[in-house]
């Protein structure tokens, strides 16, 4: 799928935090970014956004890297996991902020230079203090500009005798800071509701605001793929564009994904981590599917798609305003119109994982022909790969249940004999090796009274209310198998 003739212009990044790892969230925006960019024949970028060294996970990277070679979304140009190393590539890196500090110094300095940035050195303390003043008037929080207008002398003056210091941007005051959003519309603010933002931090690193606008422009992002959360930083990334006299890029700000009550997913409400997923055995191309879907219309009924489709009709036209909610009723549906797409030997590589634990946990051997006919027999009722192992226990172990399962409606004890009896009689004739003669053969020796033999039956052979049908139990099973757990039915 990825385009290496006849490149566009159109430039996309996904520049995830290594502070944990990615939710389903975004996975969305990358994989919108990757759709737009495969749809419009251009380039997908990955950057690393380190500069939170406080909340930063040596392993959180590399696992960004295996969730979206999982999802298969392959990575033209940045950082890139290869043979489990973290490698890079292109020719406008480094594309880790952690690498690129003089980068955004060199810029600070030049908004500093020219009036545009100045030197703070007001203290977390001081700043709590405004802050909670500012909130005990109910005035919206904001710096107070205290140091806005420090002289360039005493600012000199206060860095040589040790004061520690950020920068901040220099908002002006009384404009109209305008901008198009290709989801949202046109969007104005008034500048002066704009806080005068931290642009480095007094550890030399920059903030999210001043890094994001630098490595934007200087890797010629054309589109701005991420969550409608940015949205109000949005005009302070406006305005130091129009600092820099640079192109501004073109705003995809994505809506959220909102759990079953209508509030933006958390893990408060379940798993939502995309490694949670593929541990519970959804299978990727189900949850691109699914996520693909949060918040962008195909234009058409069609709910289950390929990777090519998705391409193919990707457009920002089609990107929803309101959020959407994750369904996980719909997403296990999704799935398993996936797994069934699957032949047995392919799902039973997938489910390997799931039933090696299981066995291992049991301490059961592995037998191929069962191990199968398990899979033949699931395939069409799992939701989740990991659902593979939930009816083990009735095909693999001793079964036990209460007598009373056994029986079909209100019939007695005497009826239930005879029914288990002639099930009886019935398994030790007819032939089992050829699977699709068996129900055939079972109902003509029945006759009418089904209900009252095939209740029985299924039970005594799974020991559940609900479960496979006979016929594919006593297939599974065999007839020695079959034949023992009848005769323990009619001991209860």
């Amino acid at each position: 799928m990825k385009n290496s003739e006849n490149k566009s212009n159109t430039r996309v990044r996904f520049a995830p935090s290594p502070t944990g790892t990615i939710h389903v969230g975004n996975l969305r925006t990358a994989l919108f970014a990757w759709a737009y960019a495969r749809n419009q024949k251009g380039t997908f970028i990955v950057r690393i956004e380190d500069t939170d060294q406080k909340r930063l996970d040596e392993d959180a990277t590399k696992k960004i890297f295996e969730t979206l070679d999982w999802a298969k979304m392959d990575v033209d140009e940045g950082v890139y996991l290869e043979k489990g190393e973290i490698k890079e590539k292109g020719n406008r890196g480094p594309y880790i902020q952690s690498k690129r500090l003089e980068l955004y110094q060199k810029h600070a300095q030049k908004l500093i230079g020219e009036g545009k940035a100045y030197y703070c050195f007001c203290s977390p303390e001081r700043l709590k203090e405004v802050r909670e003043e500012q909130q005990s008037q109910k005035i919206p929080p904001m710096y107070d500009e205290k140091c806005r207008d420090l002289s360039p002398k005493e600012a000199k003056e206060r860095i040589e005798a040790g004061e520690k210091f950020v920068i901040r941007m220099k908002v002006p005051k009384d404009e109209k800071i305008i901008f198009e959003d290709k989801v949202f519309g046109k969007i104005e603010v008034d500048s002066n509701t704009v806080d005068d933002q931290v642009l480095v931090k007094a550890d030399g690193f920059p903030t999210y605001h001043l890094a994001v606008v630098v490595d934007d422009h200087l890797m010629e992002i054309s589109h701005i793929f991420r969550g409608e959360e940015w949205v109000p930083s949005a005009p302070k990334h406006v305005l130091l564009y129009k600092f820099f006299n640079w192109k501004i890029p073109k705003f995809v700000h994505l809506p959220s994904v909102l759990g079953e009550n209508k509030k933006k997913l958390s893990k408060r409400q379940g798993d939502v981590s995309v490694e949670k997923f593929m541990e519970k055995g959804y299978l990727p191309d189900a949850l691109i599917n699914f996520i693909a879907l949060l918040g962008w219309n195909p234009k058409s009924n069609q709910e289950v798609m390929s990777r090519e489709e998705l391409i193919k009709n990707f457009s920002l036209n089609s990107l929803h305003k309101a959020g959407a909610i994750f369904n996980y009723k719909k997403l296990d549906w999704m799935n398993s119109q996936y797994i069934k797409k699957n032949n047995n030997k392919e799902l039973l590589k997938l489910c390997k994982p799931y039933i090696k634990k299981y066995l291992a946990k049991n301490k059961l051997d592995w037998d191929d022909e069962k191990i199968i006919k398990i899979i033949k027999i699931e395939k069409d009722r799992i939701k989740r790969l990991s659902d593979i192992t939930e009816n083990m226990d009735s095909y693999l172990k001793e079964i036990d249940y209460d007598k009373e399962l056994l029986k079909w409606k209100d019939m007695s004890n005497e009826n239930l004999k005879e029914a288990l009896e002639k099930d009886l009689k019935i398994i030790s004739e007819i032939n089992l090796d050829d699977p699709e003669k068996i129900q055939e053969n079972i109902l003509d020796k029945i006759g009418e009274a089904r209900g009252e033999h095939l209740w029985p039956l299924r039970v005594a052979l799974s020991g559940k209310e609900k479960s496979a049908s006979p016929f594919e139990l006593v297939w599974l099973l065999g007839k020695e198998e079959s034949i023992k757990r009848i005769k323990n039915a009619l001991e209860k």
